[in-house]
């Protein structure tokens, strides 16, 4: 006669099966899908963070278990700054949200740059392996009819151990130094008008142009469609666009915008395809405000 504490002993081996192989289950990539994160609701392992500017679209419904991030409240790379934010404030900042090592953090946001600054951020401090974008964020999330609540979760504080990537930020110098090397692919997120500076560019900008021998890649390109898919296009779509502008084996990408946070999409997908990426974080803001070289005018799209 099967006995009771068969039983148990049955539930608690297959218990434990279960979690050796969860254990040995391979890291998510940097993007995963909504039919992935839906199967995880409620896994204690992942870190949803929903990161906006407004905290009213959040409370209207957002995914199960989300943590609300305020944009303001971490100091994002990809900003208005020429150098990174120091280390200490990024850690502190990112456990106050619930960052930490042994949990693999999931971004979802109704705006795909604030989920790029995030993921960028993570990445410089070493824990990009540990961090996924949802793919087509809230948005997509919504229209595909997966669930969202109006509860909100506990809050949870982190610990965070920063393994700092400092060649993941470059400056003007290292590119003034580089812009005959054939080994380094300066790629401009803006838009066309602001790449060629035609009409003056952006208006807002010393000068009105781009960098020597950089190619133009719009980060809305890169999306299905910015306002009603912020989905990313097929990986096919997305790699012939990195090559049509000099992406390669064995090149360095360097990408740039007027202040890093456009070109924030263009890294993350840079190194989603496996690309040895780089950011400007003073871009065009600082480069035209220097006596540096520019050029207006068409170049490489």
């Amino acid at each position: 006669m099967f006995r009771m504490v068969d039983f148990r002993r049955a539930c608690a081996l297959l218990a434990f099966v279960a979690a050796a192989l969860s254990a040995q289950a391979p890291a998510p990539g940097p993007l995963v899908t909504g039919a992935w994160l839906q199967e995880r609701l409620g896994d204690p392992g992942i870190l949803v963070l929903d990161i906006d500017s407004r905290r009213d679209v959040y409370d209207e419904g957002h995914i199960p278990g989300s943590h609300f991030v305020p944009l303001s409240a971490i100091p994002l790379l990809g900003g208005a700054g020429f150098e990174p934010p120091p280390t200490e404030s990024l850690e502190a900042a990112l456990e106050a949200a619930g960052v930490s090592d042994d949990l693999h953090v999931v971004i979802t946001s109704r705006s795909p740059l604030s989920a790029t600054r995030l993921w960028l951020t993570l990445d410089y401090l070493g824990h990009g392996d540990h961090a996924s974008i949802l793919d087509g964020g809230t948005a997509r999330w919504k229209a595909d009819g997966r669930p969202l609540t109006a509860d909100t979760p506990a809050d949870r504080r982190g610990s965070l151990t920063p393994k700092p990537r400092p060649q993941a930020i470059v400056s003007a110098d290292w590119i003034a130094a580089r812009l005959d090397d054939p080994g380094v692919v300066l790629i401009d997120a803006r838009a066309e008008n602001e790449y060629t500076g035609a009409e003056g560019g952006t208006g807002a900008q010393p000068k009105a142009g781009h960098i020597p021998g950089a190619g133009n890649l719009s980060w809305e390109s890169l999306l299905v469609a910015r306002e009603t898919d912020p989905s990313l296009r097929p990986p096919d779509t997305l790699r012939a666009r990195f090559q049509a502008v000099g992406a390669g084996p064995g090149r360095t990408l360097v990408a740039y915008c007027v202040i890093g946070t456009r070109a924030s999409m263009v890294y993350f997908v840079g190194r989603l395809l496996g690309y040895d990426v780089r950011l400007y974080e003073g871009s065009w803001h600082e480069w035209s405000g220097r006596n540096l070289p520019f050029v207006s005018g068409p170049g490489r799209r």
